[in-house]
């Protein structure tokens, strides 16, 4: 093959693709598939996290509540620990909401309409696809993937943590709450205002009133007659 041929058969692969309407419809189902297969993953590693998240309080539970001697603050380790299962779970949330946000934007625009034909939801809906898979962007800021973790999972584990210490502290012990509470230096009460503000902080986080920027999920909704 000559050089002039070479240059020539690299440029005309250099060229953008046609793709004609057909040919956009019969890559649609495979790309849809492989969009709710990523999204599958992605649930599956999420769950994956809260999952450990749920054993290992679960197991510092039992162990602090199995005998007296152990000390109230052992449930404290249990909060760090949460803090950090929910790091790890809002990014992999973020990444997850990538492709939820995706499937459900075929499913508004293109299954919907095939069964109902009123219009599509986003005129744009191509363009915007097109442009996020060539730039991807997370759908779901940081604060509000906080928030949504906590509200549906972490919180409840939180509470149960903060209740926990509330009972060793008070009901399972003989001496008064502020001298089981006390933590070295810090007096009972002291520990108990910082333990206080901790779950103050974390139901500020949860229940902020802010607008919510992601779209597409159940949110707010009241129960439909569908069936």
């Amino acid at each position: 093959m000559s050089t002039s041929d070479e240059e020539r058969r690299l440029d005309d692969e250099d060229e953008e693709i046609p793709y004609d309407q057909e040919t956009v419809i019969e890559l649609l189902p495979h790309y849809f598939r492989g969009e709710v297969s990523q999204t599958t993953t992605a649930l599956d590693r999420l769950d994956q996290t809260t999952n450990w998240a749920i054993t290992l309080i679960a197991a510092l539970v039992t162990v602090v509540f199995s005998a007296p001697n152990i000390s109230p603050h052992v449930l404290l380790i249990g909060l760090l620990i949460l803090l950090i299962f929910l790091a790890f779970d809002v990014r992999r949330y973020r990444f997850y909401d990538i492709h939820r946000a995706r499937v459900r934007l075929m499913k508004e625009n293109v299954f919907a309409n095939a069964l109902d034909p009123q219009g599509v939801e986003h005129p744009h809906w191509r363009e915007e696809l097109s442009d996020d898979l060539r730039n991807p962007t997370y759908k779901v800021t940081k604060r509000e993937a906080t928030s949504r973790r906590l509200r549906r999972v972490y919180g409840l584990l939180f509470g149960v943590i903060g209740l926990a210490w509330v009972t060793k502290i008070t009901i399972l012990t003989t001496e008064p709450w502020t001298t089981a509470a006390t933590m070295g230096p810090l007096p009972g009460t002291v520990s108990a205002a910082l333990v206080a503000a901790f779950f103050l902080a974390i139901l500020i986080i949860a229940k902020w009133p802010g607008e919510r920027k992601a779209k597409g999920e159940i949110h707010g909704e009241e129960p439909g007659d569908w069936k």
